[in-house]
């Protein structure tokens, strides 16, 4: 008990250190959006469009229900390399907006930060 209280008299004595001046350590934070904010709008734009875009393709889009058999035996239009479909064409359309949207998310993130 007294050596407790023997410590809490010295911290209480020792003296705190002096704050630093803030002023020191703050630099201006010049990032692209503050530079180039059209460079900001033409991102959130083509973001916004790219996010709209995804949901509505993949709304489209028929779902495969094919199960086991279809995945080990494959697909009777599968032997053969013609034409794309409707179906392909808007998978490869929606794998193409999902690129371009995590591409843009990148980039508005590096743009803002």
């Amino acid at each position: 008990m007294l050596a407790s209280l023997a410590v809490a008299a010295l911290l209480a004595t020792a003296p705190t250190p002096a704050p630093l001046p803030s002023a020191v350590f703050q630099f201006p934070q010049q990032n692209a959006a503050a530079a180039h904010p059209a460079l900001v709008w033409v991102v959130q734009t083509l973001f916004i469009v790219s996010a709209v875009g995804l949901i509505a393709l993949m709304s489209v889009q028929t779902t495969k229900n094919e199960g086991l058999s279809g995945s080990i035996g494959g697909r009777a239009e599968s032997g053969y390399r013609g034409r794309l479909g409707l179906d392909q064409q808007l998978a490869k359309l929606t794998s193409v907006v999902a690129i371009g949207f995590i591409f843009l998310a990148i980039i508005y993130f590096l743009v803002t930060r």
